[in-house]
């Protein structure tokens, strides 16, 4: 064999040799990348309910997270799902959604999130522990949000999302129109716990109550006969405040102990009865009254325009609908019942069950004039 000839086969071994150790080093650096992307939170945790879109959140990971808090029972689930989804289709934020609800309904509630429509949201499903009002609840036939533990959910945020430092609660009757994140921006004076929207704001206002001449006030809600409450000094008079959406600072909450002071309002309550007999409102509405009387701070009232659900009728106009930032639909008539106003914006994010079990009832179809 020619000395030409030995030098080229040294050389096609020396090639064929450096493109291994190349071809191993780039197998060792993608695993290394790989395991910086799992480890540096920018996906973050997933634990089993827990469901990210990694493509996004590969590129907006580092914004601050937003946790969004709904109770979600399995007579109003539909409602949770058309609010989540609003939430979602109208924010570039980094939001994730704690959905508090009952065993008996976790089931149902992450095959619908499972859906094609909903897979883009990040969610934990948290099971909420009827226990917890042992003792505080006062079964009440004339109020039967007494019976559903999952409206007192708002009570427990520390103990439901544990490490969040700030977070928004609202009901599963709203849709929300604008930017979650300006809501969660809302500044909180020194040393408040919570921004409540005011029930005398010019927003709420637009709407009257038939028959709820106290529904703006604190004797709306409370029984000032009783000399617990009358030992407080809470003027009557004072404007209450709408706990169905707000913003909790919950590093403040838990300093000042606000789940205590509203687990011993709610037990006084079961003992001696502070509440009002004409009730104006949802039943965790007093103990609420009453820990953050003239210690709350106020959110715009755009992002909760309220009573959409008091009557069948429509109350705002249609223009007043399409600015708000916030829908919501406190009352008796829900947007997925029989007859309710507004229905065809509630319906635009509403998502069809893929299992069949919730069904909106509707008399009629509703034409709408909002454009």
């Amino acid at each position: 064999m020619s000395f030409r000839k030995v030098n080229i086969i040294i050389l096609v071994l020396a090639v064929a040799l450096f493109l291994l150790v190349l071809h191993h080093n780039f197998l060792g650096l993608s695993s290394l990348l790989r395991n910086e992307v799992t480890d540096s939170g920018i996906v973050g945790p997933q634990p089993i309910d827990f469901v990210p879109n990694a493509l996004r959140y590969a590129v907006d990971g580092r914004q601050e997270e937003i946790p969004v808090v709904i109770a979600a029972s399995e007579d109003r689930l539909g409602g949770a799902i058309a609010a989540i989804n609003s939430i979602q289709h109208n924010t570039r934020s980094n939001v994730i959604f704690y959905i508090v609800t009952l065993n008996n309904t976790a089931d149902h509630l992450r095959s619908w999130l499972n859906s094609d429509s909903l897979k883009s949201i990040r969610y934990k499903i948290v099971n909420f522990d009827p226990k917890l009002l042992e003792g505080k609840v006062k079964e009440d036939p004339d109020q039967g949000e007494s019976m559903k533990p999952l409206t007192f959910a708002r009570f427990y945020l520390p103990i439901l999302i544990p490490s969040a430092k700030k977070a928004i609660y609202m009901d599963d009757d709203v849709i929300v129109q604008g930017d979650i994140l300006a809501l969660y921006n809302t500044p909180l004076k020194p040393g408040h716990a919570a921004a409540f929207s005011e029930d005398c704001d010019s927003a709420s206002t637009k709407v009257v109550i038939r028959g709820a001449g106290n529904q703006y006030n604190y004797i709306g809600y409370l029984d000032y006969k009783k000399e617990r409450i009358r030992k407080l000094s809470m003027k009557a008079s004072t404007c209450s405040f709408n706990p169905g959406v707000f913003v909790a600072n919950l590093t403040e909450w838990k300093r000042q102990n606000i789940t205590n002071q509203l687990e011993k309002w709610m037990k006084l309550n079961v003992e001696e009865g502070l509440y009002s007999r004409t009730l104006a409102g949802s039943i965790t509405t007093p103990p609420l009254l009453i820990v953050f009387y003239q210690q709350h701070s106020t959110i715009d009232p755009m992002w909760n325009v309220r009573h959409l659900g008091s009557s069948a009728g429509k109350r705002y106009s249609p223009q007043f609908v399409k600015a708000a930032k916030l829908l919501h639909w406190n009352g008796h008539f829900k947007p997925w019942g029989r007859t309710a106003s507004y229905t065809d914006v509630w319906e635009k994010w509403y998502i069809p069950d893929p299992t069949g079990k919730f069904n909106l009832i509707r008399r009629y179809t509703e034409i709408s004039n909002i454009k």
